[in-house]
């Protein structure tokens, strides 16, 4: 994959950089080695992302594309997370994106293979279950309550300030619309949901949005 306007070493040491300028500790030296020696998977599986997703020139990082350095910086705090269980660097990795790009998801959380962000701004996600082709737009959910968690299925689109919380199973093709809360309720795919007065409406899309957002 083409890395935009920088080179691999740069890169690494942009990370370091801005990691150790937001946590000037003592721990600073193992930084870089940690970043040197996980990059290229978080960047192959960035690459993968980035290649799904219709807007987006495919096998090229913008390092200065916010949706896209937030994805990378999650992959990158996933994937030491997965080779080295690193809780130090991983910590700081979630603080970057929940600092520059207001971004919140742990590490230890598998988001799928290809997604997209539209905007990053108050997102919040908790350790699920999500498959592919998820859609995450800005002040969108997705948690649990009192214990119990989604099921997010394929191709799942979240619109602004939308929600997902607790015992929900969201089928397939799911379009959460802008503002709509789906609390302890199964939805039944295919469809579009909308909140209504507190109460939830389906409709079956016309056609099959995902297609704006990926090439499938």
């Amino acid at each position: 994959m083409k890395l935009k306007a920088t080179q691999r070493s740069e890169l690494v040491q942009y990370v370091t950089d801005q990691l150790n300028a937001f946590y000037p500790d003592r721990f600073r030296s193992e930084v870089h080695d940690l970043i040197d020696s996980d990059i290229d998977e978080a960047l192959d599986r960035l690459a993968g992302c980035i290649n799904a997703v219709r807007m987006w020139t495919p096998d090229e990082f913008d390092y200065l594309h916010s949706s896209q350095h937030c994805i990378f910086i999650y992959y990158l705090s996933n994937t030491i997370w997965r080779n080295r269980q690193h809780q130090n660097v991983c910590t700081k990795l979630f603080g970057l994106n929940k600092a520059l790009n207001g971004f919140e998801c742990f590490y230890h959380t598998d988001l799928p293979d290809q997604f997209f962000i539209g905007h990053t701004v108050g997102i919040v996600l908790a350790r699920v279950t999500f498959a592919n082709y998820l859609v995450l737009y800005q002040g969108c959910t997705v948690g649990k309550n009192h214990g119990a968690e989604p099921v997010i299925g394929e191709g799942v689109v979240l619109y602004p300030n939308s929600a997902v919380i607790g015992d929900c199973n969201i089928g397939p093709r799911t379009i959460v619309g802008q503002g709509s809360s789906i609390i302890d309720t199964d939805t039944p795919g295919q469809s579009y949901v909308f909140s209504n007065n507190g109460e939830l409406v389906f409709k079956k899309p016309k056609r099959d949005i995902i297609a704006d957002f990926f090439r499938l």
